[in-house]
């Protein structure tokens, strides 16, 4: 894998992201990478690892409960409780 800056990181979608943190962590655990290389693939992980974790905070704000009428049909939406 050639080295890419982080720069684009803040560019990839969620699954891309994720895709590529789990590729560096097999490479990572399977220990057949040298040390220098090692080192950059887990700076690139931890920023991913960010990434990631902004996405699915951006998505948690977004996401709305179904509020249910009387007879328990959709009636619409609420904000999500947060706790």
């Amino acid at each position: 894998m050639a080295q890419k800056s982080n720069d684009d990181i803040k560019q990839l979608p969620f699954e891309r992201a994720i895709e590529e943190l789990e590729s560096i962590v097999k490479r990572l655990e399977e220990g057949k990478v040298p040390l220098e290389e090692s080192v950059a693939i887990y700076e690139r992980g931890e920023a991913l690892k960010r990434r990631c974790e902004e996405l699915l905070r951006q998505a948690e704000a977004r996401v709305e409960k179904i509020t249910l009428d009387a007879t328990g049909k959709p009636a619409g939406t609420a904000p999500l409780d947060v706790e």
